[in-house]
């Protein structure tokens, strides 16, 4: 009894550090968990999950409108009601169509590949923070998010398209092998779209107020990228500009990729209404918002979810 009360306590064994713990779990083959791969692996992944992201646009599509009696009738009522709404206010009050041939084909090509631009970045602003279950549930590489999203809008607007088809026939528009340069053109803005998805994504995920700031952007872009008017016709109409406002305005990408549309379907809508080295320009905009955008969302990928 005396000498278990005389035997000095034990030091308890000191904890241990970060790096023995690190290197324990190094030894045991453990990884942190969603921590952020390499660039290479993660396009890998990306590409890994092609089918999902696929099947996901689709089902979002599907029931974007569900609930709704006209069901996917609203996939085309919708940007048709714009159409009709920015032709009765540009058009005819403020008289934007004069100097402007097919202006209606030329408002609503206008209206559809703004639409695709506009509604990809708002989707892709709360493809994180409007998701946070499925991205704290799963594990997959988060950039799926917004380029499914973006995809969604692709397919909303091959719907779109099948109608401007008709509206182009039926104001006198001639079907023409230009048409085929809508997808090159299409290809460009899908990639600048998406990149810039990713941007909001991230950007969303950490200030998730963002979203609610976005469509007044959006709305002074749209006044911006010459939806409703005519660029060089309205820039012309004001002698008293600076020299430099007509390039910025034809350089913004919503307006090349709007043009290039234009051009590409409508032909009263010649290559000297288009801007400068207009493909090269477009093709600039797509692989800097792309590819800068895709890699500023990868370096956020081990936060998407937590916090």
């Amino acid at each position: 009894m005396s000498q278990v009360l005389d035997t000095p306590p034990q030091k308890p064994a000191p904890a241990p550090t970060g790096q023995d713990l690190a290197a324990l779990a190094a030894r045991h083959g453990l990884t942190v968990s969603g921590a952020r791969p390499s660039l290479p692996q993660y396009v890998r992944q990306l590409w890994a999950r092609r089918h999902f992201i696929a099947a996901f646009a689709t089902a979002k599509l599907t029931a974007q409108y569900s609930q709704a009696r006209l069901g996917q009738v609203w996939q085309v009522m919708t940007p048709l009601l714009n159409a009709a709404v920015y032709y009765f206010i540009f058009g005819v009050l403020l008289q934007t169509k004069q100097g402007v041939p097919d202006y209606v084909p030329f408002l609503v090509t206008g209206v559809f590949v703004w639409t695709f631009t506009q509604s990809s970045i708002m989707a892709g602003t709360r493809a994180i923070s409007g998701n946070l279950g499925l991205v704290r549930a799963l594990h997959f590489p988060r950039a799926a998010l917004p380029v499914s999203f973006c995809l969604q809008q692709l397919q909303q607007l091959m719907f779109s398209m099948a109608a401007l088809a008709v509206i182009l026939l039926v104001f006198g528009v001639p079907v023409a092998a230009s048409w085929l340069l809508a997808v090159p053109a299409l290809t460009l803005q899908f990639t600048f779209n998406a990149g810039v998805a990713m941007i909001m994504a991230r950007l969303g995920a950490k200030t998730p107020d963002i979203a609610q700031l976005m469509p007044f952007v959006l709305r002074t872009w749209m006044y911006a990228s010459g939806v409703m008017w005519s660029i060089d016709h309205m820039v012309s109409r004001h002698t008293d500009l600076p020299g430099w406002v007509l390039p910025v305005l034809q350089a913004n990408p919503a307006a090349v990729y709007i043009d290039l549309m234009r051009f590409a379907l409508i032909d009263s809508f010649h290559a000297d209404r288009l801007p400068a080295h207009v493909w090269l320009t477009a093709t600039g905009w797509a692989l800097l918002a792309g590819v800068g955008g895709f890699i500023y969302f990868w370096k956020a990928e081990e936060t998407y979810g937590r916090g």
